[in-house]
């Protein structure tokens, strides 16, 4: 009879401090919060200009005249309660506080806004849909750039040329209409084939980065590269040869008017100011936003192009062209890039200058990688990054004594923020950046 001798108990291992540390990003950010929140405890008493009798009016109206009063340390105090509380809740390790601690940090998130608000315009006023109408408007290129990545990437190839299919379409756009302008023909009439020429711009740059990416099978990144390079040489080329000896400056495009339903919209508190007052390019991301929402998710041509960016050898199978799919979706990319362009140019300054789109198609790839390759989420990401640069445009105009140059980094700051902790694994289609061959 054989005897199995019993198992020793295995040793147990000695564990060091960084077995029992465990660095989330909840925890990260609770950590920050409970920073602030102690740093407004410990500094605002100091400060000689806010005393327990200052107030900050916050407006609504467009005059800035009608809004409420606030008691600036009274509630910059309870913010910074709330803040270390939430990051406490936030930092503690119990399963059962998981949803309370995120939404909390959420709230704490969206409370940093009139935080700084409030603080920085104490015994003053800082108008909030002013601030609202600036963040939508500034973020209408970012959107909009984001909708193209994701028409592209959505089918499978890699665009990291937003920037320069928006530069030149804001280079060409603006080109064609100084010199349609100056031939003599209506303003309105130069605008509009301006705009074509921004949006037929950005399409020709894509179709390069179609030609090179899906028929050559370059690498997409190194092609989307070169199309920026590119276009950097080729708009300050057209504007020294074109543009330096043009007028300078020309009008933008007009208000769009709802004709008699203009003294109700406009007159709408909080909405006639934010979205009754736009121009046509600021519509027109509206309008591609959701229609590319309904197209990706309630079309034959969305379900194809899905197709085409998750498993391009399936969809071949079921008779499905990936070739031509992915040419005419890269395409659209750089036809809506183009339209994004138009905004600097032909919506917004009534000029062009050199690199004017100053890496507005990089926060716009950051905007579609937040939002998880979808519109409204792109839209969403978009809106964080245009508020972050009014935040900035607002800073120096309330005269916060910091130089401008580190206020007009702070949508950079933002997008280093995100990328880096804030949206969490993103995952892209599974086809993404991977070029098609035919079996």
């Amino acid at each position: 009879m054989t005897t199995i001798a019993p198992t020793a108990p295995p040793i147990e291992e000695r564990k060091s401090w960084r077995d029992y540390l465990s660095v989330t990003r909840i925890g990260v950010f609770a950590l920050v919060f409970i920073l602030i929140g102690l740093w407004v405890l410990i500094a605002l008493p100091q400060n000689p200009a806010i005393t327990p009798e200052t107030t900050t009016l916050l407006t609504i109206d467009a005059a800035g005249t009608q809004g409420v009063s606030i008691p600036t340390q009274g509630f910059a105090t309870l913010v910074a309660l709330l803040y270390i509380a939430g990051g406490v809740v936030g930092l503690a390790p119990f399963s059962q506080l998981k949803s309370i601690r995120f939404w909390w940090l959420v709230v704490n998130g969206l409370l940093l806004v009139p935080l700084v608000l409030i603080i920085i315009a104490a015994g003053g006023r800082t108008n909030i849909t002013v601030m609202l109408q600036e963040s939508i408007r500034l973020s209408t290129p970012i959107i909009m750039g984001a909708i193209a990545g994701i028409w592209a990437e959505r089918s499978g190839v890699v665009n990291i040329a937003i920037e320069g299919m928006m530069l030149t379409g804001a280079c060409l756009g603006f080109v064609v209409y100084t010199l349609l302008g100056s031939a003599g023909m209506a303003t309105g009439g130069a605008q509009l084939l301006g705009v074509v020429g921004a949006v037929v711009g950005g399409g020709v740059m894509a179709a390069l980065h179609a030609w090179l990416s899906i028929t050559f099978k370059t690498n997409q990144v190194v092609s989307g590269t070169v199309i920026n390079i590119l276009a950097i040489g080729l708009t300050s080329y057209l504007r020294r040869e074109v543009l330096v000896s043009s007028e300078a400056a020309r009008t933008t495009l007009s208000i769009v008017s709802f004709g008699p339903l203009d003294p109700i919209l406009n007159n709408t508190p909080i909405m006639g100011d934010v979205f009754f007052n736009g121009k046509p390019i600021f519509y027109a991301m509206i309008i591609l936003v959701i229609a590319t929402h309904v197209i990706l998710y309630f079309t034959r041509w969305g379900l194809r192009t899905r197709a085409v960016g998750e498993n391009p050898h399936a969809a071949d199978t079921l008779g499905i062209n990936v070739i031509r799919n992915r040419w005419i979706n890269v395409i659209i990319s750089g036809m809506v890039a183009g339209l994004a362009g138009a905004w600097f140019t032909l919506e917004t300054t009534g000029a062009f200058d050199d690199n004017m789109t100053a890496g507005k198609g990089f926060i716009a790839l950051a905007a579609m990688i937040f939002g998880n390759w979808t519109p409204f989420g792109a839209a969403a990401g978009g809106l964080l990054f245009g508020f972050s640069e009014a935040l900035g445009q607002r800073f120096q105009f309330l005269g916060v004594p910091v130089p401008p140059q580190f206020l007009q980094m702070v949508p950079y700051l933002v997008t280093i923020v995100v990328m880096a902790g804030l949206i969490g694994r993103a995952t892209p289609p599974k086809a993404d950046g991977v070029p098609y061959e035919k079996e």
